[in-house]
């Protein structure tokens, strides 16, 4: 469904759904060519990657899928981790046959695609990393993860989005694009504490992928908001200093969701990158 501003409020069609791990994950399969799949931020669900869906799906295949605990999946109330999330994204693949794919992750999704990277490497053409980092959080880091699992659990998804807009979009986009703001708030209060709280404790967990970082040997393109805080551009430089042949693209005028804020300069860069890569 579109507001009248075109701004997707809901899901982009019907959702597929599959049992995957002995979860209900739902899922987005449009469009024929090699496979694009698409790993949404904490704590959004699939229907982020709209622009990305109407732009690409007429030259690509297109998979986005809600992980577990938000959008229309599964949301069970039990330990999370992002080896847990990569073996789900890998079932999926299996699921559609798919055997190599170009794999896009923003943020969380970003943080999945190095544990994806680690265990499938051979199931991967090409990565992109949006406005996301390999090093672990901090002990500080991992703190401010629990006490906002701690809100969550009190307060429910409404606190969360509260804290988590402003440290998503730009200060220009908070004041001028409601639509925008309000598409982001209606994402992350429709994902289960559940989920919500198991993906901090996940992403607190993670390791330092940052050793990874001169055994990845699959193109990647690097992604990132110039106006990003969570995941700034010192970030993506560091990620593209030490990947072997990866590229880094600076988006002027986004922050942390840039797909969101900056979908046309996001999309051309996707294309060009695929362009690349399977030459």
């Amino acid at each position: 469904m579109q507001a009248t501003d075109g701004t997707n409020t809901a899901f982009t069609e019907q959702p597929v759904q599959a049992t995957i791990n002995g979860m209900t994950l739902a899922f987005n399969d449009q469009g024929t060519g090699l496979p694009l799949v698409f790993l949404h931020a904490f704590p959004l669900n699939r229907t982020m990657w709209a622009k990305q869906e109407e732009a690409l799906a007429s030259q690509f295949r297109i998979i986005t899928l809600d992980l577990r605990g938000h959008g229309e999946s599964d949301a069970p109330l039990r330990h999370y981790s992002l080896d847990q999330a990569a073996d789900d994204v890998h079932g999926l693949l299996d699921h559609l046959s798919i055997r190599q794919a170009v794999f896009v992750g923003l943020s969380m999704g970003g943080y999945i695609l190095f544990a994806f990277y680690r265990k499938y490497a051979e199931r991967v053409t090409g990565l992109v990393l949006a406005d996301t980092r390999a090093q672990a959080d901090t002990d500080e880091g991992k703190q401010a993860r629990f006490e906002m699992a701690q809100i969550a659990y009190t307060q429910g998804a409404r606190a969360i989005a509260d804290i988590m807009i402003p440290k998503l979009l730009s200060p220009l986009t908070i004041h001028t694009r409601p639509e925008l703001v309000q598409h982001v708030r209606a994402m992350i209060e429709g994902s289960q504490v559940s989920g919500i709280a198991g993906d901090l404790m996940a992403m607190a967990e993670r390791p330092d992928s940052i050793p990874l970082l001169k055994r990845m040997t699959r193109p990647v393109q690097i992604l990132v908001g110039e106006l990003d805080l969570p995941t700034p551009p010192s970030d993506a430089k560091l990620m593209a200093d030490r990947i072997s042949h990866a590229h880094l693209a600076i988006l002027p005028g986004a922050a942390h969701l840039s797909n969101l804020e900056q979908p046309g300069p996001f999309n051309e860069s996707i294309r060009s990158f695929v362009a690349t890569i399977t030459k």
